[in-house]
């Protein structure tokens, strides 16, 4: 009954062109070591306070970016539902 008793092989592969540290299986993006939101499996919780942290930082160039880009979203949406922005200007 030896066909019924099977063992995973194990096979010793190293990549041939590969000439880096640590693990060439590893999938890391460039950039996470840079992130505070990245990385551990936090629950849902801490990725949120890690993100409201990344708001509060004193990085003005981000929150401004990310305002300009929400103030342009809105205004498309309110033209593409056909909103009457006239109210806002007195005459």
């Amino acid at each position: 009954m030896g066909f019924l008793k099977r063992t995973n092989k194990k096979f010793d592969y190293q990549p041939r062109y590969y000439k880096g540290e640590g693990s060439p299986f590893k999938i890391e993006h460039k950039l996470d070591q840079y992130r505070t939101t990245a990385g551990k499996n936090k629950g849902l919780k801490g990725k949120f306070g890690d993100a409201i942290d990344d708001l509060k930082n004193p990085d003005r160039t981000t929150s401004r970016t990310l305002l300009i880009i929400i103030t342009i979203l809105v205004l498309v949406f309110l033209y593409i539902i056909d909103f009457d922005l006239s109210i806002f200007i007195n005459n």
